[in-house]
């Protein structure tokens, strides 16, 4: 099967060498970085660099694939349109003259829910994102929920906050152990681990899934229990909590996974683990 990732940082990087190593896939790989073409050359048959929105290129990558994999990632908000909604338009537009894609995946968000006050959430919640970011996501999502046909499956993956190997939680919490927090923790947290995204994915083309699903872990933790836990397994400063202060965070979701699993998916992390 020729399959297609049309973005390869963290989770790019680990689908690939999956389908590459493991599932014995033809894998195209791309990257805006030209310095990491050696790199990926080991875990994909082909590399190929471009910016996702380059409507000259593009065509080359999309040309004789089965499945296409979005998953970009913005190095920071000034680049968010570009990264997300200016690629899936494009890629839109390309797929019209795919014949054989037979699958979309994107990995996207749980951002899009926005602040819910906490209330739990699934696919069938109304989207109410709360930031411009959000906003140019859920757009991303629209787009590329246009481009579903008879012939074409599209799959949207709505994931929780990344950790895994590299992206340790103590290491993404570090720099806020000792220190004190607006607001008194009791927000909902979402996260998931690499290992699960790569397997979804997985699953998700294996199983030819489409439509919005929710990938996040099972057991949902406030970040006053996620970060409690956090500095006590690793030796942290205690954080400390100010109600009087508003947190500021665009999303207070608990989002449920219940969706996926009822496809059939089982998590191989199904509440956080370090």
């Amino acid at each position: 099967m020729n399959v297609a990732i049309i973005g390869c940082g963290y989770v790019g990087t680990a689908i690939a060498r999956y389908w590459h190593q493991e599932q014995g896939l033809f894998v195209t790989a791309t990257t805006t970085t030209p310095e990491r073409v050696s790199e990926l050359e080991a875990i994909a048959q082909r590399v190929i660099v471009i910016k996702g929105n380059d409507a000259e290129k593009l065509p080359s990558v999309v040309e004789n694939q089965e499945v296409i994999l979005l998953s970009v990632g913005a190095a920071n908000t000034n680049v968010y349109k570009e990264t997300y909604l200016d690629t899936a338009k494009t890629l839109a537009e390309v797929l019209q003259q795919a014949p054989t894609v037979r699958q979309l995946i994107y990995t996207g968000s749980y951002g899009v829910y926005g602040d819910r006050g906490g209330e739990t959430v699934d696919e069938d919640s109304p989207i109410a994102p709360a930031s411009p970011t959000g906003e140019i996501l859920a757009q991303t999502e629209q787009v590329l929920l246009g481009c579903a046909s008879d012939r074409l499956k599209v799959c949207i993956l709505r994931l929780g906050g990344i950790y895994g190997p590299r992206r340790e939680l103590a290491k993404i919490f570090s720099r806020v152990a000792g220190t004190t927090i607006a607001g008194d923790g009791s927000d909902a947290t979402n996260w998931i681990h690499l290992d699960d995204i790569v397997s979804a994915i997985d699953f998700a083309r294996t199983q030819q899934l489409q439509g919005i699903y929710n990938l996040v872990n099972e057991v949902s933790l406030t970040r006053r229990e996620l970060l409690d836990q956090v500095c006590d397994r690793h030796n942290l400063p205690q954080v400390s909590w100010n109600p009087a202060e508003q947190q500021l965070r665009p999303y207070n979701a608990r989002v449920s996974p219940q969706k996926i699993k009822a496809a059939g998916y089982k998590f191989i992390h199904p509440q956080i683990t370090e």
